[in-house]
Order: C-alpha cells, then structure tokens, then sequence
C-alpha cells in the first residue's frame, strides 16, 4: 500500500474509533477521490444510508474547479438531509485534513442548515 494511503488510513480509524452516528445525530462522511466527491448520511445503529449526493451523480452540474463541486455537493447533502428531517449529524472527513475541498463541503453543508 501507498505510504499516503497507509497513513489515511491509520487516521481514518483513529477517528472512526471516536465518531459514530446515531438515530439522532447520523454521521457525514466524505470520501474524496482525484476528480469527484461524495457525502454520505449514515445512521451506524443500522448500518442505513439515509441521504448521500456526489459530484459524479447524474443530475449534477457544476462548471467550477473541484472546490466549487464540493460546495455543491455539501448544499445538495443538506439539502437532502433537512427534507428527510436530520438537522443534526456528526461529521466524519474520513482521514482527510481540514481544508480544501472538505472544508468547501462541510461549511455549504452548515450553510444549507445541517448543524455539526
């Protein structure tokens, strides 16, 4: 395995140990690949997916650069989330720093009304 990779994933499980969604607080998670991201709304009692939005979906459309995709992303998940009712989640950046395109997610997503 890439040495990138490895430590990705060391901090994935790091901060897997520690966050995890509930009926009343789902976790998001992001998953962040060269050219697309995805946000996914998961309650872990369950193991269901409740709400998920990625830039590769078919009625996505965005001209932007990849943090612009992001920003979309991030109000189509809250968007997603407020009509299925959710206003709060746990946010998981699935081992991947702070900043960028994660970033871009998450503060559209607070944006769109989710609260984390």
């Amino acid at each position: 395995m890439h040495l990138n990779l490895q430590g990705r994933a060391r901090r994935q499980r790091r901060i897997r140990k520690k966050v995890s969604g509930t009926t009343e607080r789902p976790r998001l998670n992001v998953f962040r690949s060269a050219r697309h991201i995805y946000a996914q709304v998961i309650d872990d009692t369950t193991g269901m997916t409740l709400a998920s939005s990625s830039s590769k979906a078919k009625d996505f459309s965005n001209d932007g650069d990849k943090v612009a995709a992001a920003k979309a992303v991030g109000a189509l998940i809250a968007q997603a989330c407020v009509a299925k009712g959710i206003e709060q989640v746990v946010f998981d950046r699935g081992g991947y720093l702070f900043h960028g395109r994660v970033k871009a997610l998450a503060e559209a997503a607070r944006e769109g009304g989710l609260k984390f």
